[in-house]
């Protein structure tokens, strides 16, 4: 039997306050009471549904996302994870994140989700400029977003994560560094710093805002680098920074090729299975829909010649160099199938080779879509 890779779980919770114009995740807007307890036992048959694709594995890592997770109440998400921990192994060491608006913070509330056994929390800041803040659609404003942060420092919770965007609707340099100068002094162990895209199917693709240039982007991300270096922080994603030891270790799963179980409303799980399948899953997006017992909308197994461009596309949005091992133990295919490819990519200069890791270089990272081409199936 081939050895199965780790084992996250993902949890979704699908609304929102409101919706915001630039965000295409499956967030509704809420309309009356979250359906707490109905909802957490959907969730939870779903978990039952899904237990026989774990292969009885132990999980390391949950992520709770969505949408909102925050609007959950506290007696609903100890509901929530007593469940889960009743029906799978979960590792006593596992990190626990979930997502949180500082628009839905409480003290009473956070300290009721880490009573439950959430110990990391990431926030939803996005810009501290209440115009930008206005803009992006968000119904917070700096002030509490500062507080959730102390918040979260002052719970001795094992991590919190600051969520921030640059790019944003005519943002010059000096507006997106001093976002990142505030981040950076609320002393967040683990900063998530990422480019506003237009989406399709967002109220921003619809009626599309004044964006900085190429340019200016460029002046953003090389400055604003450099000032997340000075304070400590090393970038291991590419659009993730974290003092050492403080990697998001649920998304280094992710990245790494790693397993995770998706439940709740539009979820996407990865599955290895021990005779070698790997099975992609898709939850029922919509909430009214999966609230009537239809969880599963799609499932299918991967075919082995989507299994090298899947496997490198995730891989190479870490910076960590890959152990060249891990290719044939998370694919089951032999490093021979992609030969070619690789000499292509070392001689193009996209990645290096050791004898026992692969890198991606700095023109890999710049070109990194004609880099991950090469290893598109026929």
């Amino acid at each position: 039997m081939r050895k199965l890779p780790p084992l996250s779980l993902y949890l979704h919770i699908p609304w929102c306050v409101q919706k915001c114009p630039y965000c295409d995740f499956n967030s509704h807007a809420l309309k009356g009471e979250v359906p707490h307890d109905d909802y957490v036992a959907h969730l939870l048959a779903d978990l039952d549904a899904d237990l026989h694709l774990t292969a009885g594995r132990t999980v390391e890592t949950i992520f709770i996302g969505g949408g909102t997770p925050s609007l959950l109440s506290s007696e609903a998400m100890q509901n929530l994870l007593d469940g889960v921990r009743a029906r799978l192994p979960v590792s006593p060491t596992a990190e626990i994140t979930m997502e949180a608006n500082p628009g839905t913070v409480e003290a009473d509330r956070f300290s009721g989700y880490q009573r439950a056994g959430v110990n990391r929390i990431s926030i939803g800041v996005q810009s501290f400029s209440s115009e930008k803040l206005e803009r992006l659609g968000r119904i917070h404003g700096p002030d509490e977003a500062k507080r959730a942060a102390h918040l979260a420092t002052d719970l001795g919770l094992r991590s919190f994560n600051l969520d921030l965007m640059h790019g944003l609707p005519n943002q010059t340099l000096e507006e997106a560094l001093d976002d990142l100068r505030q981040a950076i002094a609320l002393n967040p162990p683990h900063l998530s710093w990422y480019q506003l895209t237009i989406e399709p199917n967002t109220m921003f693709a619809y009626k599309t805002p004044v964006l900085p240039d190429d340019d200016a982007l460029w002046d953003i991300f090389e400055q604003g680098d450099q000032l997340l270096t000075a304070a400590g922080y090393r970038q291991y994603e590419t659009s993730a920074y974290a003092k050492p030891g403080y990697q998001c270790q649920h998304n280094l799963n992710y990245w790494r090729f790693g397993d995770y179980l998706g439940v709740g409303c539009g979820a996407h799980g990865k599955l290895t299975q021990p005779d070698g399948r790997i099975l992609r899953t898709v939850k029922t997006k919509h909430p009214r829909g999966y609230m009537q017992g239809r969880y599963m909308d799609k499932q299918h197994e991967v075919e082995s010649k989507e299994l090298p461009f899947e496997f490198f596309m995730n891989r190479f949005r870490l910076l960590e160099a890959a152990p060249r091992e891990e290719f044939a133990i998370y694919t089951g295919l032999e490093e021979s199938s992609v030969r070619p490819q690789i000499d292509e990519a070392i001689a193009k200069e996209y990645m290096v080779e050791t004898t026992t890791h692969w890198q991606i270089t700095e023109k890999g990272k710049l070109f990194l879509n004609s880099l991950l081409e090469l290893f598109l199936a026929d």
